[in-house]
Order: C-alpha cells, then sequence, then structure tokens
C-alpha cells in the first residue's frame, strides 16, 4: 500500500472525528474514500482528509450536510476547473462568498453566546463565594472518603 492513502482509523486520528462519524459522511456522499484496499478497506487520500476538516469545521457553526455537500462542490469546480467560463467561475466564487459571509456571522453569533455564558459562570462563582460556599464542607455520603475536603 502506498503511503498516499491511509485507512480510516489514521484519518479518524488526524481529524479528531469517529470512525462513525467518518462513514456517515461518506453513507451522505460528503467524502467519499478515493480508493479501496485489495481487503475492501476504505483508503483515504490527504484530498479526504481536507475535505473532512472542511467538514469539521462547518458542523459546530451550524451548517446542514446540504451547505456543505454545496460548498464542497463549488470548491471543487473551482479547483479543477481551469477552463471554466467567466461567468461560470464568477458566480462559484460568490457561492463560496456567501459561506464566507454566512460562516463570519455565525461566528460572531457564537461569540455573543460565549460572553453571554462566561458572565453566567462569573456570577456563579461570585454568588458562591459571597455565601462562603467554596469553604470546607461536609461530604453528604458517608461512603466517600479522602485525606483531603473538597
Amino acid at each position: 500500500m502506498s503511503s498516499a492513502h491511509m485507512q480510516i482509523g489514521e484519518v479518524a486520528a488526524r481529524t479528531e472525528l469517529s470512525l462513525r462519524t467518518i462513514r456517515h459522511y461518506e453513507e451522505t456522499g460528503l467524502v467519499i474514500p478515493s480508493a479501496r484496499s485489495q481487503g475492501g478497506f476504505r483508503l483515504y487520500t490527504e484530498a479526504d482528509v481536507a475535505r473532512l476538516m472542511v467538514v469539521r469545521r462547518m458542523k459546530p457553526l451550524g451548517f446542514t450536510l446540504d451547505e456543505m455537500r454545496a460548498l464542497l462542490a463549488a470548491t471543487d469546480r473551482l479547483d479543477t476547473g481551469e477552463g471554466l467560463p467567466p461567468e461560470e467561475r464568477e458566480a462559484l466564487v460568490e457561492r463560496v462568498r456567501g459561506f464566507e459571509r454566512a460562516a463570519r456571522r455565525r461566528v460572531e453569533d457564537l461569540r455573543t453566546q460565549l460572553s453571554r455564558a462566561e458572565d453566567f459562570a462569573a456570577t456563579l462563582a461570585e454568588r458562591l463565594t459571597a455565601r462562603g460556599a467554596d469553604g470546607p464542607r461536609t461530604s453528604p455520603h458517608p461512603a466517600v472518603r479522602g485525606g483531603k475536603e473538597q
């Protein structure tokens, strides 16, 4: 087997995606392994890993599988279409720009959510400190033992 191909376990380790997730992306046509070994194992290339990383980065931003598929189709066409007519190239670039704008909006929304979550956690910490709740406490479970108070 050439070093250019990886089996699914190595791909999972590199992308930090589960085997189940990678197989799901194959079933939905998002990322199809480039080859199969003689034993029938899926074989992935660097390009396949790059596609999986695009998907991994889009998922937390709330993009759907269809949106992921549309972006990958546009970038694939731009990457391989040397003789693209100018109007098609411009339409593809505009589609990718639309995804970039959507990603930036979603990042801002997540920043707002994160800020609110941090404020909430800080408020809880202040409340606990003000009530002295972070001092030594008796464990409610007699079976819990240890040399140090928690």
